[in-house]
């Protein structure tokens, strides 16, 4: 991916060395990695998420981090210079409509932090909080990604960043709350329907930043897309649920299976339309 010459965004907070505590909230792919982990470990996911919350029990607490240069600077770097991207991309969508795009924060932690949906651990992978509207990445992902996730690149990494991104946009929109203000009047499984719906689209509106910032930047690398997709397939519910227990349940998806977040970032991709990507439409 030609990234360097990228702007890098402002809205960045860097708290690599920095620690919090208070209760852990999933979001994003959270739970996705959480699975993951007990995947590749043998644990029980419940167990994992158990010692996550009572870790998070102690009082929020915070290191300041010593001077001077870290190995995974060029990694805050390259993420700054993702979102940034994204920034231009959405600027441009949104003043194509006469309306003006809200930016929001990317937070760089280390290990753990405290937000506005409570305490996010790295083992949650990256996510967005519509509270503080706020994208939050241990750097360590992007490690997880290619060697756990075998989906190599920077376009990888970049692809999850615009997915995270893609949800913001969804915030805005009101299509995320809409969906927590019907959660308690539905079943478990509808939720979950309407919860990979709300994935699928993020995983489109990931594919619309990728159109335009190649049309801006011309950012495409051979082998890119193939990057994208590898990690597009390598968090789908299907195939994680076949590896963890040998099955799948369909009804518990909350994200989609490897075919469907595929597809979907394509068809962003290709067409650029966010008309292609409606949230009623997506399945």
């Amino acid at each position: 991916m030609r990234w360097q010459d990228l702007r890098r965004s402002g809205n960045v907070e860097d708290r690599r060395g920095m620690s919090g505590g208070g209760k852990v909230a999933l979001g994003g792919i959270g739970v996705i990695i959480v699975v993951a982990i007990g995947l590749l470990t043998g644990q029980d996911p419940a167990e994992i998420l158990s010692n996550l919350q009572q870790g998070g029990q102690a009082t929020e607490q915070g290191v300041t981090r010593e001077p001077g240069p870290r190995p995974d600077d060029k990694t805050a770097d390259f993420v700054s210079a993702v979102l940034g991207s994204t920034e231009d991309v959405w600027d441009e969508i949104y003043a194509e409509n006469n309306s003006q795009y809200e930016k929001p924060t990317l937070q760089i932690f280390e290990n753990a932090t405290q937000g506005a949906c409570g305490s996010a651990s790295s083992a949650m992978g990256p996510f967005y909080c519509p509270a503080d509207q706020k994208v939050y990445i241990d750097l360590s992902f992007c490690d997880e990604l290619r060697d756990r996730f075998k989906a190599p690149g920077d376009f990888a990494v970049a692809y999850v960043v615009a997915h995270e991104v893609g949800h913001h946009v969804q915030n805005l929109m009101g299509i995320s709350g809409q969906l927590q203000e019907q959660r308690g009047r539905m079943s478990e499984k509808e939720y979950n329907r309407l919860s990979v719906k709300l994935e699928l689209q993020a995983d489109f509106l990931a594919g619309v930043w990728a159109n335009r910032a190649q049309q801006m930047s011309k950012i495409l690398e051979p082998g890119d897309l193939e990057s994208a997709l590898k990690a597009a397939n390598a968090i789908g519910d299907d195939k994680l649920q076949k590896e963890a227990q040998g099955y799948v349940v369909p009804d518990a998806f909350t994200h989609g299976t490897s075919q469907q977040r595929m597809y979907w970032f394509k068809k962003g991709f290709e067409t650029g339309d966010l008309s292609q990507g409606k949230y009623q439409d997506i399945q």
